[in-house]
């Protein structure tokens, strides 16, 4: 599957070395995932690997519940779920970078520093637009458009729909994907602080909303924030391309509906973690059993952590702005540069031409 040489890389790399990892670590782990899945077929391995596959902790009771509601909790065997689904993200990763990016980057010719971006930017845009499809779908399946007070008045959401579980362990995955890419697509170093701080950002929020049951508050801070992010990442493709009137137009709706979502956000983490939760408060101390998780410091942690990531995101986002503000200046200034000196040039060389025609009429004169 990936089996694209890079540049400078060994013709033929030994067995086991890093290079043979890097150049087939598709093959290898489809081969560990389809391992897993064979083991589905024979009564002696099925029960193991439907440890892996399939979602544990199902509380649907068939005596008080209709069968079409199942309902998950989590626990110790969404370790193995999330291992394998992090395998299948490394695949998936391969199958989008070799099917598409790459054809793109060789009609582009970009340089290495804009190919790693337009690498990331091409990944992360499939996810965003199916993460916040997959969000959208489940808000239309739960009704939970019409019932935002029920965040925290039916508090807690410590049983999820397959659908809704999924979309969880799916998160968890991707995200913990993103670590060994790292070595995998031979990132530059420079780019690991950044990569590795969104990654990590996008894990502990997806982690901590789903350990500690706050799920429905994530699904609303997620869904919006996944399709600006999407929105970004589309014409930052563009703007690779050189498609500048595109790009320039999509960077504009982006800067507009990204401070929206980010005033958005915080308004819902306030009235979720500091109004919405206080009131209901069916027990001050930490309820395993029920999975209630509503005391003061919980809901502190979160409106802390909550606020200070989107404070991070805006005083990103407002570096990036005065970076952009800083190059248009520059390039204004180097193109006023170019004019002026052209039209030094241009009377340089009319000047020169007028004393060309002069100097027979002063021989005329002579004469």
């Amino acid at each position: 599957m990936d089996r694209k040489r890079r540049p400078g890389s060994q013709k033929n790399p030994s067995i086991l070395s890093h290079e043979f990892f890097i150049q087939n670590h598709a093959d290898i782990v489809s081969c560990v995932a389809m391992v897993i899945v064979l083991g589905l077929l024979f009564n002696s391995t099925q029960p193991l690997a439907s440890y892996f596959v399939t979602l544990g902790h199902n509380t649907t009771s068939i005596f008080t519940q209709q069968p079409s509601t199942v309902r998950y909790n989590y626990g110790i065997r969404d370790l193995c779920v999330v291992s394998f689904y992090t395998l299948i993200c490394i695949i998936m990763h391969a199958v989008i970078q070799e099917c598409a990016l790459d054809k793109l980057n060789r009609r582009l010719h970009l340089s290495r520093t804009k190919t790693s971006k337009f690498n990331e930017s091409g990944q992360l845009l499939s996810f965003y637009i199916i993460s916040a499809a997959w969000g959208i779908e489940i808000f239309r399946r739960e009704n939970y458009l019409n019932t935002f007070p029920s965040t925290w008045l039916e508090y807690p959401h410590s049983e999820l729909t397959y659908f809704t579980k999924f979309f969880f362990i799916i998160q968890i995955s991707y995200w913990i994907h993103n670590f060994p890419e790292l070595y995998f697509q031979k990132i530059k170093k420079e780019e690991w602080g950044r990569r590795i701080t969104y990654s990590l950002l996008y894990l502990i929020a997806f982690s901590a909303a789903y350990l500690l049951n706050f799920s429905k508050v994530a699904l609303y801070l997620a869904v919006p924030h996944f399709i600006v992010e999407a929105l970004f990442h589309f014409s930052r493709l563009f703007y690779f391309a050189d498609k500048t009137t595109v790009s320039g137009f999509g960077f504009t709706c982006w800067a507009i509906s990204y401070v929206l979502v980010r005033l958005y956000s915080v308004i819902v983490i306030v009235l979720t973690f500091w109004f919405g939760l206080a009131d209901n408060r069916a027990n001050k101390t930490v309820d395993l059993a029920k999975g209630n998780f509503n005391t003061y410091p919980v809901r502190m942690a979160c409106l802390i952590g909550g606020s200070l990531v989107q404070i991070y995101m805006m005083w990103n986002y407002i570096n990036l702005q005065q970076k952009r503000l800083k190059e248009r200046m520059e390039l204004e200034e180097i193109a006023k540069k170019k004019r002026l000196d052209q039209a030094k040039k241009e009377d340089s060389s009319a000047s020169a031409g007028g004393g060309k025609r002069t100097t027979p009429q002063l021989r005329k004169k002579k004469l």
